[in-house]
């Protein structure tokens, strides 16, 4: 069986000048980096104000585990079949983060014959855009620690800086570190530590910017640490807003690539829905629309996660509005959800199917239920699945009112995700109740406590005294209109990874609070959850390397 990268590499891909053609997008407008890839211009993503939009379709998954589900597959696929039915389509992923790359993931670019191409570069360092955010997060926090050196004028007190450095790569030996030691010629030493590219506020930002304008206003309101009075410092009090502006420019314009059936793909804004907002931009998502009748996008890990932050943030913010829903999972996942060992997943077992079922039912719940989306289950068919398993699933969720499509597009492509495609289109044209999980006008806690409690299943939350007057002081301090962003561990709707299915009364403890004023939300630190990830034991790097025909290959 050949891999995913072997696929992508005997690809026929078309120039990106051509792909641009498809949608109307002049070439003057393009900004080429290489024969099959580029920037399109924010020019002419304000020339297109006054078209009318497409059609939204979000996909999201069930609770992820190592027997995989094939989201972004998913997404390409869905995307590929719409273009086959007819429908001028765009697809909207987020760009792949270094970290997972080489460490558990080995790749984020779909897989099998639904991908994006070329898979390589945008598993890689692509068009640079997660190096121009990472270089602004840390321009600021040497202009923090510059500033404090030069005889700290604003005051700061070196105990509450908040602010932290990045690195696009997965090390644990970053997370906390000591700084400026070696004399007063480096600065005062303080505590410090990094987080990965993906969860800087700096992401965020850029994720939600509509404009350089709106961008640069954002990249000023970022609280970077507070006064021996508790006085918030920000960005623009730095002086810093503008010079991160300018690194961020050009990574602001989306990207287009394609799909191994040269269809076009925007692929824009970083990941990790488990410790970030997980989306794709406003500013390529939005472009998408105005482009094309169908836009398909996904929201990181499951819809407990990536699809409610895509809710009650991106949506909230930008006025944004799904018209219907694909939720991804495999009865392989189902039967692990019930318990079921890895290396038992290819055995009929309708036990722990069932079991297992709960964790698809209650995603599928929180779709229709919470957020108003109408939905349609794809499950991605594996040779092992039997039909009687197939069965249990199609007759559980037409319970919930919902429909089941098997979709084969790992091996067959958009003509394998063609029944998928029919019923997306049929679901989008029906009419919607899209709805929030809280209101803008609910504290911070109540906002907190409605998403345990409806999305989570849990009974309820907790937090250290502590934590409570974080919580609290942000409210008083004019934070509490914002919405919330939840990190916590993806592999359960609990905050502990090993409970499997759709575990209910539990406690969500709040571990930590961020306030992230540039992005206008506050991160929710829940469980044990790390803003910069580890490498595995054995991390995918061991695999990747470049061939004696200088081939990259073992990238997934």
């Amino acid at each position: 069986m050949d891999s995913d990268i072997e696929i992508a590499q005997r690809a026929k891909l078309q120039r990106v000048t051509a792909i641009a053609a498809k949608l109307g997008i002049p070439e003057e407008h393009l900004e080429p980096y290489g024969h099959y890839k580029a920037k399109f211009s924010l020019d002419y993503v304000n020339s297109l104000a006054d078209k009318p939009d497409g059609k939204l379709i979000l996909v999201t998954a069930i609770s992820p585990t190592p027997a995989g589900e094939g989201k972004t597959t998913t997404t390409v696929g869905l995307g590929d079949a719409l273009n086959r039915i007819g429908k001028k389509t765009v697809i909207c992923l987020r760009e792949p983060s270094l970290g997972p790359v080489f460490g558990v993931k080995g790749g984020a670019a779909g897989g099998g014959h639904a991908q994006v191409v070329p898979m390589e570069d945008i598993n890689l360092h692509f068009t640079g855009d997660f190096s121009a955010i990472a270089l602004a997060n840390n321009l600021l926090a040497a202009m923090l620690d510059n500033h404090i050196h030069h005889g700290n004028e604003l005051g700061i007190d070196v105990r509450r800086i908040t602010w932290k450095r990045v690195v696009d790569m997965n090390d644990r030996a970053l997370r906390q570190v000591v700084g400026s030691l070696g004399g007063p010629g480096n600065g005062y030493p303080r505590e410090d530590g990094f987080d990965i590219v993906v969860a800087s506020e700096v992401m965020a930002i850029f994720c939600l910017a509509t404009s350089v304008e709106d961008l640069k206003e954002r990249l000023g309101n970022i609280v970077v640490g507070y006064t021996g009075a508790q006085k918030p410092v920000t960005a623009r009090d730095l002086k810093a807003h503008g010079a991160m502006t300018v690194l961020l420019k050009d990574a602001l314009k989306p990207n287009l690539v394609q799909t191994l059936e040269n269809n076009p793909a925007f692929i824009h804004g970083g990941p990790f829905a488990n410790i970030a907002h997980g989306c794709n931009s406003v500013i390529a998502t939005k472009s998408a629309l105005k482009l094309a009748d169908y836009v398909v996008t996904e929201a990181g890990f499951g819809a407990d996660l990536g699809a409610e932050k895509f809710v009650d943030i991106k949506c909230r913010k930008s006025g944004l509005r799904p018209s219907a829903c694909a939720i991804v999972a495999t009865i392989r996942a189902l039967k692990y959800h019930g318990g079921v060992d890895l290396k038992q997943l290819n055995t009929e077992n309708l036990d722990a199917l069932e079991k297992g079922l709960v964790n698809l039912e209650r995603h599928v719940n929180n779709v229709t239920q919470h957020y108003g989306i109408p939905c349609v289950v794809s499950i991605n068919r594996f040779t092992a699945d039997t039909e009687a398993e197939i069965e249990l699933v199609r007759t559980r969720v037409k319970a919930l009112g919902a429909n089941v499509v098997l979709a084969e597009h790992w091996a067959k492509g958009g003509a394998g995700a063609e029944a998928l495609a029919h019923e997306v289109v049929r679901l989008a044209e029906s009419p919607s109740q899209f709805s929030f999980v809280y209101q803008n006008e609910d504290s911070l806690w109540d906002k907190m406590t409605k998403v345990a409690t409806k999305i989570y299943g849990a009974a309820g939350i907790s937090a250290s005294s502590k934590v409570r007057q974080q919580i609290d002081k942000l409210q008083a301090d004019g934070y509490g209109h914002y919405p919330i962003c939840v990190a916590k561990t993806q592999s359960s709707f609990s905050t502990d990874a090993g409970v499997r299915g759709a575990p209910s009364g539990h406690t969500v403890t709040i571990r930590e609070v961020r306030l992230a004023a540039g992005a206008e939300f506050i991160v929710m630190i829940c469980g044990d959850i790390m803003t910069m990830p580890g490498l595995p034991k054995v991390p995918s790097a061991e695999k990747i390397d470049l061939d004696e025909n200088g081939k990259v290959v073992g990238l997934f």
